[in-house]
């Protein structure tokens, strides 16, 4: 459980950092992280950090996928670890 915890501190905290980069990109006009790479992080484990990024920088707040998207994964994986946690 200890490494689950410092896994999913890593990655979110890692989600959230890409986010801001890639705000910051989009607003130089330079090139930019996909949102395949996006929506895989936050699959991965770093949906609250991709949330938490997009909010931060006003940054995919509109795209559907992100809007909507993104918090069905956090929705799936705060019921996996409530299951996990259950055991």
């Amino acid at each position: 459980m200890e490494y689950l915890v410092l896994y999913l501190g890593i990655i979110n905290a890692f989600a959230f950092a890409i986010m801001l980069i890639d705000k910051r990109k989009a607003q130089k006009k330079a090139w930019r992280i996909s949102e395949a790479v996006l929506m895989t992080v936050a699959a991965i484990g770093g949906s609250l950090g991709v949330l938490l990024g997009m909010y931060a920088a006003r940054h995919k707040t509109r795209k559907p996928k992100f809007s909507i998207g993104i918090p069905l994964i956090l929705l799936v994986h705060i019921l996996l670890l409530l299951f996990i946690c259950e055991k």
